[in-house]
């Protein structure tokens, strides 16, 4: 999938993920619901930090395309240490080690130990790097046609305000896990989530996607899990931009409405 398709997924599966809690009683305070989806839709971008052409690559500059650079080739190292013969013989690293769940369960406990451990600051750069995600991937077209530091104050200025709206007592710092020293502890599930979601969304491709890893499938360590293949699509076509991103914007309405019990 392309970004805009998979910030869009990422938002809806938060608002989904609002829905059911409130149908659980565990509520979200609205905070958390609009918060939760917007780092959930820049989430939904990073997989592709193994790739030098993606969205993610050119967010931050200079410093997320050295990073991507580093990632495709520990991804690729990763992936010739540990195939089985069936897989097949690679010159990078996109879709491998950070299209995983375990990537996604790594990313995603290690930014909830971050927010907990490292305080305000280090949930100020949580929101501030997935702001500029959400930006980049839901404004898409705003944001190529703007300067990479227009982009960049937006994102932080967002994550300052965000963060003193959560910092409020009954907004939700504290959702979920409600013990001393626990808050912020709940912004690392829609990091996961949204590394999930962006792993399905490609698994719908030509190309599938090798969610599984380290699990083997066969002969092969990296099995590229999907749908039969006469119902996938490829990246950017029709059926990306026609049929799966209305269906993402209107999945993720209902969804918000049902978390704010508007339905």
């Amino acid at each position: 999938m392309m970004g805009p398709a998979h910030s869009l997924s990422g938002a809806a599966a938060w608002l989904g993920v609002g829905a059911a809690a409130a149908a659980a009683d565990r509520a979200m305070p609205w905070p958390v619901l609009v918060v939760g989806a917007l780092i959930c839709a820049g989430a939904a971008l990073a997989p592709d930090l193994d790739h030098k052409s993606a969205t993610i690559s050119r967010a931050f500059g200079p410093v997320s395309k050295a990073l991507c650079e580093i990632v495709d080739k520990l991804s690729y190292a990763v992936y010739k240490a540990t195939k089985k013969p069936g897989d097949p013989r690679r010159t990078g690293g996109h879709r491998t080690l950070t299209h995983t769940w375990l990537w996604a369960v790594m990313i995603g406990g290690g930014a909830s130990a971050l927010a907990v451990l490292g305080g305000r600051w280090a949930v100020l750069a949580l929101l501030f790097m997935h702001m500029v995600l959400a930006v980049e991937g839901l404004l898409w077209r705003a944001a190529r046609m703007s300067s990479d530091i227009l982009v960049w104050l937006l994102g932080a200025t967002s994550a300052w305000i965000l963060a003193g709206v959560l910092d409020k007592p009954g907004n939700g710092s504290d959702w979920l896990f409600s013990a001393p020293g626990q808050e912020y502890l709940w912004l690392g599930l829609p990091i996961l989530l949204g590394a999930l979601v962006h792993d399905i969304g490609d698994a719908l491709t030509v190309s599938g996607c090798p969610i599984l890893w380290p699990i083997p499938v066969g002969r092969k360590r990296w099995y590229p899990i999907g749908p039969p293949k006469a119902i996938r699509f490829r990246a950017g076509s029709w059926v990306e931009l026609k049929v799966l991103m209305p269906v993402f914007m209107l999945l993720g309405g209902v969804g918000g409405a049902a978390a704010l019990n508007v339905i």
